[in-house]
């Protein structure tokens, strides 16, 4: 049951002061949606604290997980936002004993309480001029590439921590005519929630304007694009950013265009250095055969080197294919604030287009379908890894999702390399400055396969296999991962049950001459809205 009202007051500041600008412009009819939720579980594992295989030992956990969800979509504002609190009670106490098993002692491998949310704001707060959008998230990230992955084992803190996220960003547009429209949006953010293990928790303040090409330009477009970023950081000190691009786009026909783009780029911080700036260009085109395949391509060369991107999508009637190739200065900040690149109700949305053109509920036919199939909320990607420094990152990302008959699968293949930039001292109280050149060069692999198996209108089996493998470039050490999972779900109107089996086994990482660890679990979950 779905429980609908005209206000809602939000607890997060950021969100909040959006909220109170935003319900003053919305009408009085805005329709709020308020979901009541609640997840019970009963979860063995054989190794509660992910160690040596010699040091490990089971438990018997419950866990107990109310929620919130609220959503509203009208024409002027956009809202979505969930809120879990997660509580665990360990059978044989293992929130009070030793990572290694020995009683009277605070148990840094498991947590007892664990908070997540997650919201993001839209709205429209002058006719077609004034805009604001906010975010506001909390939870669970790996603090290293190099030991277990964050999964859905909130009760585990080993090798992750508890960040913080949120942006509040007013701006505004115009358009000059058919001649051009422009953009001038100012942000304000934050993450944090790292500092116990040397994360710097930052402040952002970003101007970013936009001049792009009309409708009157119809065979050659423009656009430039002027971004300047100031992050005050605490005790390792301030890093700005400034980025100016210029780009051309020329229409060799209705499915082929050309592209050209020109910058200069400049980033000052902290340590040895000082920072680094240059020039940048590429070249590229545009294919677009049908409605359902897309293919962009650019080469080019920046200050630090050659580089390039790739986009490729495309999709049928049972599939949507998606190929990703990107060359980027950033930080582990940067990526925190952005959205998950290959999220699966992404992926299924091209899929449901045709078959429910409105927005609306299309986003809630996906959300009935994932949780029907039991589907995971975002495909195998690399670990972004804490780290206080500006580096160069290149990603290639491949995924594809099918749907049909009884079966769905979904399936994502990653590759990555991060090289720092800046300074190796500010990330020594993360790693310890023996260890801090160990995330210098990082590449990481992986690999991620889901089949769903309809049983019948209300039951469905599901197997999933995660292969993840971490390398230092700079001293030659790997670290494996990988999970393998087979799970069975049942609907019940309004609640969802589910017994999940879990085989999980890899490096711990967190240490060079740290072993191996093994997982076996097996949880029974109920998932009910009200």
């Amino acid at each position: 049951m779905t429980t609908t009202t005209a206000k809602l007051p939000f607890s997060r500041a950021p969100l909040a002061a959006a909220a109170l600008l935003l319900l003053a412009a919305s009408p009085a009819q805005a329709d709020w949606r308020v979901t009541p939720t609640l997840t019970l579980s009963e979860i063995w594992t054989d190794n509660v604290n992910l160690t040596e295989d010699a040091l490990a030992h089971s438990d018997l956990i419950t866990q107990v997980s109310p929620g919130l969800r609220v959503s509203n979509r009208t024409r002027r504002l956009t809202v979505d936002a969930s809120a879990q609190l997660h509580t665990f009670a360990y059978l044989h106490d293992s929130d009070k004993r030793g990572r290694n098993g020995e009683p009277g002692a605070d148990n840094p491998g498991v947590n007892s309480v664990q908070r997540s949310y997650r919201g993001n704001l839209r709205g429209e707060l002058a006719q077609d001029l004034f805009f604001i959008d906010a975010t506001a998230a909390r939870g669970q990230q790996n603090i290293s590439a190099f030991g277990p992955r964050v999964t859905n084992d909130a009760y585990s803190r080993n090798n992750r921590t508890d960040i913080e996220t949120w942006s509040i960003s007013p701006f505004l547009v115009h358009r000059f005519g058919s001649t051009a429209s422009g953009q001038l949006r100012y942000t304000r953010d934050s993450v944090g929630g790292g500092e116990q293990v040397g994360f710097r928790r930052t402040g952002g303040d970003t101007i970013q304007a936009t001049l792009a090409s009309g409708p009157a330009f119809r065979t050659i477009g423009w656009g430039l694009n002027y971004t300047d970023q100031e992050l005050n950081g605490g005790r390792y000190g301030d890093s700005s950013s400034q980025n100016f691009t210029a780009n051309l786009s020329y229409m060799v026909s209705a499915r082929l265009s050309l592209l050209a783009n020109a910058g200069y780029d400049r980033y000052e911080y902290e340590g040895l250095g000082g920072g680094d700036q240059g020039a940048n260009w590429s070249l590229g085109f545009r294919w677009t055969p049908s409605v359902r395949t897309t293919l962009q391509a650019t080469a080019g060369r920046h200050f630090y080197g050659n580089t390039g991107s790739l986009l490729a999508a495309h999709r049928t009637r049972k599939t949507s294919w998606n190929v990703n190739y990107s060359d980027v200065i950033t930080t582990s900040r940067q990526q925190f604030l952005m959205p998950a690149t290959f999220d699966t109700a992404g992926l299924l949305d091209s899929m449901f287009a045709t078959a429910y053109p409105d927005p609306v509920e299309r986003a809630r036919v996906i959300e009935a379908y994932m949780g029907q199939n039991n589907l995971p909320p975002s495909l195998s990607d690399s670990v972004n890894y804490l780290s206080n420094r500006f580096m160069r990152q290149k990603m290639l990302r491949a995924s594809m999702v099918y749907r049909a008959g009884r079966g769905s699968a979904t399936l994502a293949a990653h590759v990555s390399d991060r090289n720092a930039i800046s300074d190796q001292q500010s990330d020594s109280p993360l790693l310890g400055s023996q260890q801090g050149r160990y995330s210098d060069n990082v590449r990481q692999k992986g690999f991620e396969a889901n089949y769903t198996y309809r049983l019948n209108s209300r039951s469905n089996l599901t197997v999933g296999y995660d292969l993840d493998d971490s390398e230092s470039r700079t001293t030659d050490y790997r670290n494996y991962q990988r999970i393998f999972r087979v799970g069975l779900t049942r609907n019940f109107g309004d609640a969802r049950a589910s017994i999940d089996l879990r085989r999980r086994s890899g490096d711990l990482g967190n240490t060079i001459s740290a072993g191996e660890y093994t997982e076996n679990a097996l949880s029974a979950t109920l998932f009910m809205t009200f």
